[in-house]
């Protein structure tokens, strides 16, 4: 998704900014839970954090990671709405809170800024499609080597002849991600493994074939 702060202007981001207030978020700290009053935006400063759902069975489902420079809770905060989704430190996060009204206000007096939040909600309506898409058409492997994918390209570091990831997740976070189970996520990072195009350590992916992976997207 677009940076959002990387994309205001000097005079929109100062103005973001005053109306704010900067706070820091420990590893697995709860920002704000789904189903709270609608609060106000965050902005991502430095670090990842995880927007999740919890679906049937009290089983977790990720809908994205957003990082350094991102905006989360818009469309609560716009829609003066109750938050859709659980967001969470998945490291150490600086983030700059601001409160709905003001974010409001701030839409209003600067249009511009009103534009790029309409961009990210169409961003993320189109997001949610091709996941919807990606359950219905793809099995685990496919989906799970679209996240890596994706993972190589926001959070990816050349590291030899390969690809160093470096947000450290859980198996069952990457599960919770590709819509499958832990065991099935296991056995796909195993053939990814055998066929040389990934190499995994203890919360560390190393992509070796970017190419092949997307290859087998499709």
């Amino acid at each position: 998704m677009a940076e959002f702060l990387d994309a205001l202007t000097d005079d929109e981001r100062a103005a973001f900014r005053a109306l704010g207030r900067v706070r820091r978020f420990a590893k697995g700290e709860a920002i704000f839970h789904e189903g709270d009053d609608a609060g106000g935006v965050v902005a991502v400063v430095s670090g990842t954090v995880k927007v999740s759902l919890i679906g049937v069975g009290g089983r977790e489902v990720v809908l994205r990671f957003s990082g350094s420079g991102e905006l989360v809770g818009e469309l609560a905060a716009v829609g003066d709405r109750p938050r859709t989704a659980n967001v969470t430190a998945v490291g150490p996060v600086e983030a700059i809170l601001v409160r709905a009204a003001d974010f409001r206000r701030l839409a209003l007096e600067h249009p511009r800024i009103a534009n790029l939040v309409f961009d990210n909600v169409a961003t993320l309506l189109a997001e949610a499609d091709r996941q919807r898409v990606d359950f219905a058409t793809r099995d685990v492997t496919a989906r799970l080597a679209g996240r890596l994918v994706e993972l190589a390209q926001t959070a990816g570091e050349a590291d030899g002849d390969g690809i160093r990831i470096t947000l450290s997740l859980s198996q069952d976070e990457l599960a919770a991600w590709s819509g499958a189970s832990r065991e099935a996520v296991a056995r796909s990072l195993h053939l990814l493994r055998e066929l040389g195009w990934i190499e995994t350590g203890r919360r560390e992916i190393r992509v070796r074939d970017v190419e092949a992976l997307r290859g087998l997207i499709g």
